[in-house]
């Protein structure tokens, strides 16, 4: 298990523990943070699990790349450390992670 922190818009955090080989979106729908409504279920079609990965992750998670950053295109206030919670995998070095769920979610 790895300690992930979801941040919502208004500061309110939540730490959960989810398994190694789940998405950022899963650890959150399994343990009811508020905010992605991840309405394809994890498909990368919808860009409704939004997030911002904390400066500290980004390099280990990486950018959006190919399908992703194409739906980010539709996502509203996109920004360099954006990506879909779905796609992001979580495995042990990212224990600790924060995530901000990205206000047009919450």
């Amino acid at each position: 298990m790895v300690k992930i922190t979801y941040v919502q818009p208004d500061g309110a955090e939540k730490t959960v523990d989810v398994p190694t080989g789940h998405s950022v979106m899963e650890g959150a729908m399994k343990n009811g943070v508020v905010g992605f409504i991840a309405e394809c279920g994890g498909a990368c079609s919808c860009a409704t699990c939004h997030g911002y990965i904390d400066d500290k992750w980004l390099e280990i998670v990486g950018k959006a790349q190919d399908d992703e950053a194409d739906m980010l295109e539709f996502a509203e206030g996109v920004q360099p450390n954006s990506r879909l919670a779905c796609q992001v995998e979580v495995h042990e070095a990212l224990e600790g992670m924060i995530v901000r769920i990205a206000e047009e979610q919450a």
